[in-house]
């Protein structure tokens, strides 16, 4: 009972604060409650402790965030950090403090911010489910809310978001590109050197060609894009990749149970470069798949369907088309090329 007593006690303490030193001063109490409680053994005191500690935090974040509007946090360079506040710059004489002058560190800053874009029910149910997990024995006692889920809602969040606006625009685009472009390759000789090149198995088009294709017309302003490339036109594909409107971020690996020919290696493997432009939302922590792929070959140049199910794992809402597709178009996806059984936008 004593302890409920001092829970509310602090969490009133916390409503009636207006100063962030003030919430500062009762995190850091908080925080020495909780480390004693665990040294003590008193389980309840150390999750109330912990408790307060996070709403505190969370609200230092939301103060912090009202002191950057109303321009009463300033930002600059070793002098400011030194002195930790300077004259108010818009010409009211007033001290102007500083993080470091709060006493805030950028750690400290940084996990105010997260806590305070967190909707007030969301950060609720978040400490009921840490409480929940301690108490259960499933979670180290001093763990603070798990900021990875927080970034995995809210890149989930973002990338809904994403795919709602892209959709609404009054001329379809798409938010992710999968480009299997026809590349020609020049063999050492086209007289003897085509027995095997991809001419004998559908149309291939000059570097010029792929490269004047207006991929750029069907690009959301945020959008990615996985372009597949081979061993040998892989400086053209990062050509391509390029004048399409995108940078290169990563890539992945497709390691094929056939071996093929080529000239310096027996090739076992393709790439599949990705690309962003815009601000596209990053997969979140712990979710990204691996870059090596195992999957067998089929027909000629035709792609593994996994490497599909990876791009909706990674975009699930986001409009997807997928250019030089052989055959009929994958549920949820537009198909575009001489090989598509239609080219339909869904």
């Amino acid at each position: 009972m004593a302890e409920l007593v001092k829970y509310d006690a602090a969490c009133r303490a916390l409503a009636e604060a207006h100063a962030i030193d003030e919430v500062k001063d009762i995190r850091d109490r908080a925080k020495a409650i909780a480390a004693y409680a665990k040294q003590a053994g008193n389980l309840e005191m150390e999750i109330q402790a912990s408790e307060i500690r996070f709403r505190a935090e969370r609200q230092m974040g939301e103060m912090m965030e009202e002191k950057r509007r109303l321009g009463l946090f300033a930002t600059g360079g070793p002098r400011v950090k030194e002195c930790g506040s300077i004259i108010d710059p818009h010409g009211t004489n007033e001290e102007v403090k500083t993080l470091a002058g709060e006493g805030i560190n950028k750690y400290l800053a940084d996990r105010a911010r997260k806590y305070a874009a967190i909707p007030g029910p969301t950060f609720e149910k978040l400490l009921a489910e840490r409480r929940d997990r301690i108490e259960r024995g499933k979670t180290h006692q001093g763990s603070l809310i798990d900021i990875n889920k927080i970034k995995r809602d809210a890149r989930a969040a973002r990338e809904l978001e994403l795919g709602n606006r892209i959709l609404a625009l009054p001329k379809k685009k798409f938010g992710v590109i999968v480009a299997d472009p026809e590349w020609r390759f020049e063999p050492w000789s086209r007289e003897t050197g085509m027995d095997r090149a991809a001419d004998n198995y559908y149309t291939t088009s000059p570097l010029d060609v792929i490269k004047a294709r207006d991929v750029a017309s069907i690009a959301a302003d945020d959008s990615a894009l996985f372009l597949w490339a081979t061993q040998p036109m892989l400086p053209q594909a990062l050509d391509v990749l390029e004048t399409w409107g995108f940078a290169y971020k990563s890539h992945w690996i497709w390691a094929k149970d056939r071996i093929s020919t080529g000239y310096w290696s027996r090739n076992k493997h393709e790439v599949l470069l990705f690309g962003t432009r815009g601000k596209i939302p990053c997969v979140a922590p712990g979710e990204q798949w691996d870059s090596l792929m195992e999957a067998p070959r089929r027909g000629h140049s035709e792609k593994p369907e996994i490497f599909l199910e990876m791009v909706e794992a990674y975009f699930p809402n986001l409009p997807k088309i997928e250019l030089n597709r052989r055959g009929p178009a994958r549920k949820g996806w537009s198909a575009w090329g001489l090989e598509a059984e239609s080219w339909a936008v869904v």
